[in-house]
């Protein structure tokens, strides 16, 4: 089969790979329809996250059809159209049982590396690295699929693909920044980055009861969208002090919760930026925390700040003092994407959603190459690239 495979820092081939097997009983077979690229996929471009090895294929958000499943797996069928949820998990064990599903203890089976890193290991991430189980990727015409049963959603009857496809993984995660977020009705919600994800966290915020959501970035594209698909108010941080102009659009108070849908390869401008970038160069730290610290600064006393963009290992200058003495709850994670694709689907369903306006590009998988670098350097007004391997 045709997949896309990691050849080394920033560069991707199209090659031939051998098709995918059943090798547990609860495995099933997706023909992959369509997969997305992910801003946190670009950490392994980047080369950010050593556990990469050639030749592996990357991907995690995508959709298909079951073609082929194992004996122990009882909820589908051959020719079901399923959304497949990035992190795998085994639905059995402690933190799966309690809905935490991306600290699944069964799915990494390389977990000797994240327990020296971390402490613990978390769950398998699709196309993530051997750090998160080696599994591959999305990018790719057929994928194996284990833990079918807990992982896969049949689509519901009047969905198109397009419409399905960010129920994988940028609605879910979405969805949990602002669940994390601990939103009340009334609040005033502040989000960093109007990416898939953060445009996701914006309509999330709504549906959970947001009174006003502000959404930050520099690009105006996504800013566009993010004030005429998510109804958000817009600040573009390359025109405004962002902690000045929150300050003035809530009354001196601050947010009520803040969302950090950005992670470790942040984008910023003054010194603090050229120190981030400068130590992560020579890898004295390995993250650029610039959201992190702003998110921190900006949310109001006694308030909320929500983390799902992406961080590996190490930073610095963390004011924990503000966050201390603000008393602020802090949450954080990998989607649970099995708690909230249900109920993703019906709002999808329903028209409280349409994730579709995300889907800028869609493209054959022989121009994987091509459109991650268009993906990463935001050409052509690009917020999403789709791989259709049927192309």
């Amino acid at each position: 089969m045709k997949a896309l495979c990691y050849v080394g820092t920033n560069k991707l081939n199209t090659e031939r790979v051998k098709d995918p097997e059943i090798l547990n009983p609860g495995d099933a077979i997706i023909k992959v329809s369509l997969s997305s690229v992910c801003g946190s996929d670009l950490h392994l471009l980047d080369g950010y996250v050593p556990s990469m090895r050639e030749g592996d294929i990357i991907g995690h958000e995508f959709m298909g059809e079951v073609v082929e499943v194992g004996p122990g797996v009882k909820k589908l069928k051959k020719g079901d159209r399923v959304v497949v949820c990035s992190i795998l998990g085994c639905g059995d064990c402690w933190f799966c049982q309690h809905d935490e599903y991306s600290l699944c203890d069964n799915s990494n089976p390389h977990e000797e590396i994240l327990e020296k890193a971390y402490g613990h290991a978390t769950a398998g991430i699709f196309g993530y690295s051997h750090a998160f189980g080696g599994y591959a990727g999305s990018h790719a015409e057929y994928i194996r699929v284990p833990y079918a049963d807990k992982g896969c959603f049949k689509v519901p009857e009047g969905l198109t693909d397009d419409q399905a496809l960010f129920c994988s993984d940028a609605f879910p995660t979405g969805y949990m920044a602002a669940d994390m977020a601990n939103i009340k009705p009334g609040d005033v919600v502040a989000v960093w980055g109007c990416g898939g994800v953060g445009l996701m966290a914006i309509q999330s915020a709504y549906l959970l009861g947001a009174e006003r959501v502000i959404a930050i970035d520099r690009l105006p594209e996504r800013l566009n969208m993010a004030k005429n698909m998510a109804k958000a108010e817009v600040l573009n941080y390359a025109e405004v002090d962002v902690q000045v102009a929150l300050k003035e659009m809530t009354g001196g108070r601050g947010p009520d919760s803040c969302i950090d849908a950005v992670g470790m390869e942040a984008h910023s401008y003054g010194a603090d930026y050229y120190y981030d970038r400068a130590k992560q160069a020579v890898r004295l730290q390995t993250d650029r925390p610039t959201v992190l610290r702003e998110t921190i600064m900006a949310c109001r006393k006694g308030g909320n700040v929500s983390i799902v963009g992406v961080y590996g290992g190490l930073i610095d200058k963390f004011p924990m003092g503000a966050a201390m003495n603000k008393a602020l709850t802090m949450r954080m994670g990998q989607m649970h994407g099995q708690r909230y694709i249900p109920k993703l689907l019906e709002h999808v369903q329903k028209g409280d959603v349409d994730p579709t306006y995300m889907l800028t590009h869609k493209w054959s998988l022989e121009d994987g190459h091509e459109g991650y670098q268009m993906f990463k350097k935001k050409k052509d007004n690009c917020v999403r690239v789709v791989f259709a391997p049927s192309i």
